[in-house]
């Protein structure tokens, strides 16, 4: 078993390495490639030196299963390059996500739709992932009108210099990365991506274009507004559902608990909620301020939290990297 990071000195890079760690992945041979500024350089994981390489020297060692986490591009020219030696491609960004005949996919939910000649594998976009972890035994229970989805996403989903550029700007760096438009501390920046012909932003659709792939329902009607925030460790959602069918809170309470990879934390009477600070490094979604919305019939209110570099990229990314080595090795 031969396996490959490419991308491997991003965050979400970095975040894979400490997940396969955890998750204590079997493999014979590991290769890491990365930028051409990175390559000769050392990297270490599981207290040995690996020298970083090409993704051409990747490619001709080939691996068995690849875990992309190096953009769009990277990716489009790649991809198809491993897919010819038969090694199966999981990729982080969101260059194959709505191809028709490449599976998205979040264990937990759709692993049924890998097979063996699955070559490409897209992981969904960080936003889409938590939210339909906690969304998909709801919908599957009680059918779904309509949902609505505000977003409070943290720097590290733009990267390693939005990091740069809030920590600068709370030490008054004046070298600080421009990354956003605006200042980022002590500000809310309502744009995550570029703005579409429809003034959505590009992100708004992933999370309305990915669950409805995900959910297998190409008509499901979402909403989503996507708010950048000046936190480091997790994206945070508040959902608002429209079931199809009657329901009781306990009952969606219980629902959840049952949910694996779901973490219910709700006791508002002592203030218990999901919070960025609390789920940072951790690899669960957790999900709270569960009650009814009383404007609406069968409305549901629902607060979400994990963490976008575990869950919502390098967790799940392994995830599926387990389920082919077990389907397929």
């Amino acid at each position: 078993m031969k396996i490959a990071i490419v991308g491997a000195t991003g965050l979400v890079g970095r975040e894979i390495l400490k997940v396969l760690e955890e998750f204590n992945f079997q493999y014979d041979e590991i290769y890491f490639a990365a930028s051409e500024q990175s390559i000769g350089k050392n990297i270490e994981f599981r207290n040995q030196n690996h020298t970083i390489k090409s993704i051409g020297e990747v490619i001709r060692l080939k691996p068995h299963i690849a875990i992309f986490s190096a953009g769009s591009s990277v990716s489009l020219e790649y991809a198809p390059k491993f897919k010819e030696i038969g090694c199966y491609v999981i990729d982080n960004s969101s260059a194959w996500r709505m191809q028709e005949d490449v599976p998205l996919v979040v264990p937990e939910i759709n692993l049924d739709t890998i097979h063996q000649n699955s070559y490409i594998i897209a992981n969904p976009n960080c936003s889409t992932i938590q939210l339909v972890m906690v969304l998909y035994p709801i919908y599957h229970r009680y059918g779904l009108n309509r949902m609505v989805v505000s977003t409070y996403q943290a720097v590290t989903g733009t990267g390693k210099k939005a990091v740069e550029q809030l920590m600068g700007e709370r030490s008054n760096d004046p070298k600080a990365p421009k990354v956003y438009p605006y200042p980022i501390d002590l500000n809310c920046i309502p744009q995550c991506d570029i703005f579409l012909e429809n003034d959505y932003t590009k992100e708004e659709m992933k999370i309305v274009n990915e669950t409805r792939k995900i959910l297998g329902n190409p008509h499901l009607r979402i909403t989503a507004t996507a708010v950048r925030v000046p936190v480091i460790g997790g994206h945070s959602e508040s959902v608002n559902l429209e079931l199809s069918k009657s329901f009781s809170v306990s009952d969606i309470k219980e629902i959840l608990y049952q949910t694996p990879g779901v973490v219910v934390l709700d006791n508002p009477s002592d203030k218990e909620y999901p919070m960025p600070i609390l789920v940072h490094g951790k690899n669960e979604v957790f999900v709270g301020r569960i009650r009814r919305d009383e404007s609406i019939n069968n409305g549901l209110n629902l607060w979400i939290v994990a963490d976008n570099l575990r869950k919502g990229a390098a967790t799940n990314a392994v995830q599926i990297a387990m389920r082919i080595q077990e389907m397929f090795f």
